[in-house]
C-alpha cells in the first residue's frame, strides 16, 4: 500500500472510532449497532470503544444521554454492540468459510509454503471440539483483541449460521463485561 493510501486508510478509521466515541442520543446506538456489525468482518477496530458514549474506556463522559439510568444504558450498549457484532459475524462466516476453501486462495497460500485450512481446522477444530461454541464465546471475550481476527478463523471450520451467531453474541457482551470489569477495578484500585 502506498503512503498516501494508508494515511488516508488510517484517516478513515479514524474518523469511524471517533463517530462511535462521541455518539449520541437514539441515532448514536445506530452507530454503535454499524460498527459493531462492521468490526466482526471487515474493520480492524477495537470493539470497546462501544463503551465510551456509556462512559466507559474514555475517560468517563456520558455522551450518548437517552436518559436511562447508568446500568440500564450500558446494558442497552452491550445489547446493541453485540447484536450488530452477531449479525456480522455471519457474514464473516460466509466469506472465511469460502475463502478458505477457494482453490484459488488455497493454492497461492500453498505456494508461500502455508496450509491455511490444515493449519486453521486443526488449531480451530481442537478448540471446537473440546470446548463447542462455548470456546468460541470465550475466545471472543478476550478484550483488545481484534474480533475480524478470531472470526475469520473460527469460520474456517465451522457453518453453522446461527450457532455462530449466539457464540459471537455471547462473545460480544462478555468482553465488553470484561472491559468494564477491567476498568472498574483499574479506577477502584486508582
Amino acid at each position: 500500500m502506498l503512503p498516501s493510501a494508508a494515511l488516508a486508510l488510517s484517516t478513515d478509521l479514524g474518523a469511524i472510532e471517533s463517530a462511535v466515541r462521541a455518539a449520541t442520543g437514539w441515532p448514536g446506538l445506530v452507530i454503535i449497532f454499524v460498527y459493531s456489525f462492521l468490526i466482526a468482518f471487515v474493520l480492524p477496530l477495537p470493539s470497546e470503544v462501544v463503551l465510551c458514549p456509556a462512559g466507559y474506556v474514555c475517560g468517563g463522559a456520558v455522551t450518548l444521554g437517552l436518559g436511562l439510568p447508568g446500568p440500564l444504558l450500558v446494558a442497552l450498549v452491550v445489547a446493541v454492540s453485540a447484536g450488530g457484532k452477531a449479525i456480522g459475524s455471519v457474514i464473516a462466516l460466509s466469506i472465511g468459510h469460502g475463502a478458505s476453501h477457494s482453490g484459488v486462495v488455497v493454492r497461492a497460500l500453498r505456494r508461500l509454503g502455508f496450509e491455511p485450512v490444515e493449519w486453521s481446522k486443526s488449531r480451530m477444530v481442537e478448540l471446537v471440539q473440546t470446548y463447542g461454541y462455548y470456546g468460541m464465546a470465550v475466545a471472543l471475550s478476550v478484550p483488545f483483541f481484534p474480533d475480524t481476527i478470531s472470526l475469520y478463523a473460527f469460520s474456517v471450520v465451522e457453518k453453522d449460521h446461527r450457532r455462530f451467531a449466539l457464540a459471537t453474541f455471547a462473545g460480544g457482551v462478555g468482553r465488553l463485561l470484561v472491559t468494564i470489569a477491567l476498568f472498574e477495578g483499574v479506577l477502584f484500585v486508582a
